[in-house]
């Protein structure tokens, strides 16, 4: 036996990478392999999310992140004539951080593979191919093509969608492929200059055009069925695709062309014992819903969190049968999502071309508005796992209305401000990790010792939510172990939050989803609950 480590991740892609990056966070003894000996250059995912960065600024990388983006940038969906279709434009900061925002994925890569050398308890192998894996009762052991061995308690297999792994443990990858490819073409020196995105829904040959950082520009074409790698290396049909979009297609700086496939699939089961699919492992999606490598991130900080919390020793196994529960119901709706908007935007019918335009152009309003702000986008939602589900409480102090419960979905993160007044994201001020939010009230004096001490365990953080102008007066008379944040007012604020609620606390997880959400007196109530649903030991 060469090596044994907590966690074995298969693939040093962003989802292993950004796994890994957790897991040194919480000092997990973490081991990445990868087949290939450097890190994949080839053009990927130009798109990520609000969801993404704040999971980038809770592995404490987002300041590195953030010069290879373009915030808030624009997409306009366009016919075949140029006409816009309609046109996607979301402003809100609802979780702290531009909805959509163009990225050089390669350059974000890096910024996660150099985050490793943070931690000691983390590394990476380039040239270890895993050709095996064995489960046994308390771990699995993993052969890699040069004779070695690594035992590990748990293994991640994130090495993309042909993944051996899924394939090697029988597991079903439903879904469908396309029977035609793509083309996608990096430019640097962006010879058109502007910074949105433009899918063409052009029936004689549908592409994109995108805008990415440091003066770089994207194409993507589809490609017929009789078009193929010999076509995609041959300059000649290269510069036939640009002609329409630039002056001189000969004078371009390409940086690498390549062709990929169109494919919708999710895997039967993401996790087989020990072992765990994440990203494109266990999912794979069109590119046109800009999701692909969104959802892998989102696995990563699903999973990463529980992987700890096992490893070391905080919750039974049973959590991480809550990873497939809360995953595979939203990446379902990505899927779909993702695969609708790429039938309308590639269909190279012209009739049902014509039809899509005819209902573009018939949309009301409020519809094109919805488009804009990309209420089309599904946002993560669980009705099963690590959520408490809490009735609404009847008291006369709260008016009577009709408010959704928000149990299961993700928590806002406003500015806000730290004990001393400096302003700040609210991840910031509270710090990360399992947290207890209570308004204006120490959450102190509603838990039991019990309680207390369950949560101490699990690293949990007590926050009291102050209006600004009570900082001095909340600081001085805080209970021990309980952090001070200041509400900024205004706006969206934590203030308005509960407002809108008929709630006085709120229980959020490690990946700032709401556990749970009560009035102040039921607290240590709903903590046990939360306790249960988590597997605390």
């Amino acid at each position: 036996m060469n090596k044994a480590c907590d966690v074995l991740v298969v693939g040093a892609g962003p989802v292993g990478l950004t796994l890994a990056n957790l897991l040194g966070q919480q000092g997990v003894d973490v081991l990445v392999v990868e087949r290939e000996h450097e890190l994949i250059d080839y053009p990927r995912a130009v798109g990520i999310d609000d969801e993404a960065l704040r999971a980038m600024q809770t592995a404490g990388l987002v300041d590195e992140v953030l010069p290879h983006t373009i915030p808030d940038q624009k997409i306009y969906m366009i016919n075949g004539d140029g006409a816009i279709l309609s046109e996607v434009n979301p402003t809100t900061r609802e979780f702290g951080w531009p909805r959509r925002n163009g990225f050089v994925q390669p350059l974000v890569d890096r910024v996660l593979l150099a985050g490793l050398d943070r931690f000691p308890s983390a590394a990476v192998r380039f040239g270890a191919e895993v050709v095996d894996l064995t489960e046994e009762a308390d771990g699995v052991v993993a052969a890699l093509a040069n004779g070695e061995t690594v035992r590990a308690r748990y293994v991640v297999a994130a090495e993309g969608g042909s993944s051996p792994t899924r394939k090697r443990l029988g597991i079903s990858f439903e879904g469908e492929t396309r029977p035609t490819d793509g083309i996608v073409i990096d430019v640097a020196n962006d010879p058109i200059g502007t910074p949105h995105a433009v899918f063409g829904g052009d029936p004689a040959r549908s592409y994109a055009s995108i805008a990415l950082p440091h003066g770089i520009r994207r194409w993507e074409f589809t490609l017929f069925e009789d078009e193929g790698e010999a076509d995609v290396e041959d300059d000649a049909f290269v510069f036939g695709l640009l002609a329409p979009h630039v002056p001189d297609p000969s004078k371009l700086d390409i940086i690498r062309r390549r062709v990929y496939r169109h494919h919708a699939r999710i895997a039967g089961r993401f996790r087989h014992g020990r072992i765990f699919l994440a990203g494109d492992a266990a999912h794979v999606m069109p590119v046109v819903g800009g999701q692909g490598w969104n959802s892998g991130i989102r696995d990563a900080f699903n999973l990463g969190w529980k992987l700890a919390a096992v490893v070391k020793g905080l919750s039974a196994d049973g959590l991480l049968d809550t990873y497939e529960t809360e995953r595979l119901g939203h990446v379902t709706q990505m899927v779909a999502v993702s695969l609708r908007m790429a039938k309308e935007m590639t269909d190279h019918d012209p009739e049902k071309a014509a039809e899509r335009d005819r209902i573009a152009a018939a949309r009301t309003p409020e519809e094109r508005e919805a488009q804009k702000r990309q209420a089309f986008k599904p946002q993560p939602r669980f009705d099963r796992g690590v959520v408490v589900h809490t009735p609404l409480p009847v008291s006369k102090s709260l008016p009577a209305r009709d408010v959704p419960r928000l149990a299961g979905t993700i928590f806002p993160q406003p500015r806000a401000t730290d004990a001393d007044g400096a302003e700040m994201l609210l991840d910031d001020a509270t710090g990360q990790g399992w947290r207890i939010l209570a308004w204006n009230n120490d959450p102190t004096a509603f838990l039991s010792a019990e309680r207390r001490a369950a949560l101490d365990r699990l690293g949990a953080r007590l926050v009291q939510v102050v209006p600004t102008a009570q900082l001095p007066w909340a600081r001085e008379r805080a209970a021990a172990g309980v952090t001070v944040v200041g509400d900024l007012g205004g706006g969206p604020s934590l203030q308005a939050w509960f407002d809108a609620r008929p709630v006085g606390a709120v229980i959020l997880r490690p990946d700032h989803v709401i556990a749970a959400e009560c009035l102040t007196q039921e607290l240590d109530e709903v903590v046990a609950r939360v306790l249960e649903a988590a597997c605390a030991v």
